[in-house]
């Protein structure tokens, strides 16, 4: 029997009444009460956040949970560079890969594929990937039977603050029956995707975690930047009023003097006097520094770089390069992350259901393709080189492979290069084989006037032999239609005329290799 995971990561023992999926309810019941928040960063001082932290750290992450969500609605940076994480995975292509080549582990592939394409998929992954910044984030599977088949019929989000962790940070969810203490996650009843930014206790785990304080500073400097633009040039008003003023004087002194910042108009006493006094200039630089400063920081824990969403067109070419590097370790950790989730929360089930479990012994692998594509020209010319000067035998079907290009059949016509003529066989030996029009180089030249000396001294069977080789391996799709047809064509051939005509043969090799060494001609 396979091994079956829970939605921690852990063996589970599956008993009789867990072998079919629950089908009738949902276990983490939302109430209308949910979507209301406390708000806890109303009023956000490190006091506060510190309490916050510390009902997490004790298994409490309602607080928590609704701090994060409030954090990505109130930072619009933040809310940028988690996307920008999640959209790097999003817009990638996936496929399901059989565990071998065998025909019943294609099969589950194609099912577990099939399964796969229920509507709100793209969706669910978006939720999942909500843990990168949360420290972990569930599904709840709802299960359908079709045609026989176990199937998945959507993937409903459930909020961080219905879960919660016990004393050894094992995650329950909250239930209408124990809504505090909650209950063990069913098994195949969630996919729980965890993220850790770092080693730890789970509570902590999420980049938003180490975001906080960040955002907490950054909103103290955007306050005090307000405050600052809503008085900036204006003069100060002050009033002044006799020593034995009433309370009623003095309060019409102030709502006057507020009437004049804002309705520039105002009446007083006699008795009462307003003095304007020029405004300092000030700078606000001071702020907008603070505020960079934070939402720098903020990059580097998302994003893991700063250059492209801080320096923009500023950067070199050489470290936007290095950074974007950066990025792409983070996007393939991400990718690896969500398809083991997905493989052991969604694909295991799936299997389990549908095959049984010796069939979950193996799992079909789900794969994101994160590679960078490759340049496809600069991959040719290395191919050039390794082939065309040093000699290395590559694999045409190798290179079938790495350039996607269809392999042709054995009655598909093939192109080749306009300049590769096929002649009459009683042409010159050096007009037959001339694979260009352009008069031949100087190597070439002393080719030519070795093969015409060469049949000139009467070693005509040679050329013989070579021209319906060469004329067959032009006409030849394939190289088994080759092989087939030199071994139709040679099949009476005397093999000692054939030995004769290879030493001639090297003769002539070995005669080219003299005349190029002492300058040809």
């Amino acid at each position: 029997m396979g091994v079956i995971y829970g939605p921690d990561g852990k063996e589970l023992k599956i008993n009789k009444a867990q072998e079919k999926p629950i089908l009738d309810r949902e276990i983490a019941v939302v109430s209308v009460r949910d979507k209301w928040s406390s708000y806890p960063s109303q009023g956000l001082n490190p006091q506060r956040l510190a309490a916050i932290f510390k009902e997490a750290d004790a298994g409490d992450i309602f607080r928590q949970s609704e701090l994060f969500e409030e954090m990505e609605e109130k930072d619009p940076h933040l809310f940028s560079v988690l996307q920008t994480r999640k959209n790097s995975v999003l817009g990638l292509d996936w496929e399901i890969m059989a565990y071998s080549d065998e025909a019943q582990d294609k099969k589950v592939a194609e099912f577990i594929q099939s399964a796969f394409e229920f509507e709100g998929l793209e969706d669910a992954m978006l939720d999942l990937l909500d843990a990168i910044g949360k420290g972990f984030a569930a599904t709840e599977i709802m299960w359908t039977i079709k045609d026989g088949k176990v199937l998945v019929d959507k993937l409903l989000w459930r909020h961080q603050k219905k879960f919660t962790y016990d004393d050894l940070d094992n995650l329950k969810v909250l239930t209408a029956e124990n809504p505090v203490r909650g209950e063990d996650l069913p098994p195949f009843k969630f996919v729980v995707h965890k993220y850790k930014a770092r080693s730890g206790y789970p509570s902590r785990a999420g980049i938003l975690r180490v975001c906080a304080w960040m955002y907490l500073f950054k909103n103290y400097s955007i306050k005090d930047w307000v405050t600052f633009a809503e008085v900036y040039g204006m003069p100060l008003r002050l009033g002044k009023h006799e020593p034995n003023a009433t309370q009623e004087v003095k309060d019409a002194l102030i709502q006057a003097i507020q009437s004049l910042g804002t309705d520039a108009a105002g009446i007083i006493s006699k008795n009462t006097e307003i003095e304007f006094v020029s405004a300092i200039r000030g700078t606000s630089d001071v702020y907008r520094t603070l505020i960079n400063f934070c939402n720098a920081e903020i990059s580097k824990a998302v994003l893991g770089q700063t250059l492209t969403t801080e320096v923009g067109d500023r950067g070199s070419y050489a470290v936007s390069k290095t950074h974007n590097e950066v990025r792409q370790d983070l996007k393939e950790a991400d990718c690896k992350a969500l398809a083991e989730t997905l493989r052991k929360h969604l694909i295991h089930p799936l299997v389990y259901y549908n095959y049984g479990p010796q069939a979950a012994a193996r799992l079909p692998w789900f794969k994101f393709h994160f590679e960078e594509p490759e340049d496809l020209a600069e991959t040719a010319k290395t191919y050039s080189i390794l082939v065309g000067e040093i000699g290395l035998p590559v694999s045409k079907d190798h290179l079938y492979e790495k350039f996607g290009i269809p392999k042709p059949t054995a009655n598909e016509e093939v192109v080749v290069p306009p300049s590769y003529q096929q002649l009459p066989l009683k042409a010159p030996l050096k007009q037959r084989y001339a694979l260009s029009d352009k008069p031949p180089r100087r190597p070439q030249r002393a080719v030519d006037k070795l093969a015409d000396i060469c049949v000139a001294a009467g070693i005509s069977p040679l050329d013989e032999m070579i021209g319906p080789v060469m004329n067959l391996i032009l006409q030849a799709s394939s190289l088994e239609e080759l092989r087939d047809t030199l071994i139709d064509t040679y099949a009476g051939m005397d093999t000692a005329e054939l030995e004769e005509l290879i030493a001639r043969a090297l003769f002539i090799a070995d005669l080219y290799g003299r005349w190029t060494v002492n300058g040809g001609i």
